[in-house]
């Protein structure tokens, strides 16, 4: 993200460099610890009223698993920090790993080897994840970082959970949630294969999957009506069996998408084996309410 031009905070035992973007109730900040001279992204959550626990949650649910993390495509958390005042908390720091990348929402490859490229990392990451036993179930543009390099960085844990968990309330981002999401069923790496696919084909096609909760729309709509070109059809030179696998994983039924993010990561691999060149179409101004997840808007509770 843009830094911000925004009066910087003064925060103990770290020098604030930049304002790096914005999360759902939070701030991240480059900051540099004045001890050991490291540099961190430092994500700032501060509890202003009651509503705002589930936010501190987010961000200690975000650190009991990243902090696991060993894979580079993986943004690894440090240390959590808890602020209090009255014996109340009221204030929470999580240092990540520094990254310097701009997301895919901002800055979209312009070429498909490019983007296949960086989707096999991606896929790469979220297999490990499922491993470990945990859906990241928020993949979409804003949260896969990339470098000058095309080395790409998962973001954002803060509505991972546990494979096979059923949340109380929806969670996710209109344009990219999986309908199981929204039915608040068991959450599986399915789910992330689909975020992921939707996630693709925007990429590739400049449009949106049609969810079942789509942006600027309140209520739920029938997932069956749902009217998905395919994205070779959409711009004629990508290729088939991308197309292909892209449909698959935004299939409705969890059962009939592809079986695991290893298949998809050996499906990527394929298509980036063809050697394709094919120029990716854009619109010439980001839509600023494309990555707004429904906890951020606020749309369910």
């Amino acid at each position: 993200m843009a830094p911000s031009t925004e009066i910087l905070p003064e925060i103990p035992e770290f020098e604030v460099l930049s304002c790096l973007g914005y999360g759902a109730r939070s701030t991240i900040y480059a900051v540099c610890e004045s001890r050991t001279r490291q540099l961190y992204a430092l994500k700032r959550v501060i509890r202003r009223t009651p509503e705002d626990d589930k936010f501190i949650e987010q961000a200690e649910q975000e650190y009991a698993i990243s902090s696991q993390f060993t894979h580079p495509v993986l943004r690894k958390s440090h240390r959590l920090i808890r602020k209090r005042k009255f014996l109340s908390l009221n204030e929470l720091h999580l240092l990540m790993d520094m990254f310097d990348g701009t997301s895919l929402d901002v800055e979209r490859p312009v070429d498909l080897k490019s983007l296949l490229e960086i989707s096999c990392q991606v896929a790469e990451g979220l297999a490990v994840l499922h491993k470990m036993g945990y859906v990241h179930a928020d993949i979409k543009p804003n949260n896969i970082l990339v470098d000058s390099q095309n080395v790409s960085k998962i973001i954002d844990f803060g509505q991972s959970c546990s494979i096979g968990t059923v949340k109380s309330r929806i969670q996710g981002t209109p344009d990219y949630i999986a309908p199981e999401q929204v039915a608040l069923g068991p959450l599986t790496p399915a789910t992330d294969i689909f975020n992921f696919g939707a996630t693709i084909y925007w990429c590739v096609t400049d449009r949106h999957v049609p969810t079942v909760i789509p942006r600027k729309r309140t209520g739920v709509s029938g997932i069956d009506s749902r009217i998905l070109v395919p994205p070779h059809e959409v711009n004629p030179r990508i290729p088939v069996p991308l197309s292909r696998l892209i449909l698959e994983c935004v299939e409705n039924r969890p059962s009939d998408r592809p079986k695991s993010m290893d298949e998809v990561h050996n499906r990527l691999q394929f298509v980036l084996s063809m050697g394709s060149s094919v120029q990716l179409t854009r619109n010439s101004a980001k839509d600023p309410e494309s990555g707004q997840s429904m906890e951020e808007a606020d749309t369910v509770t």
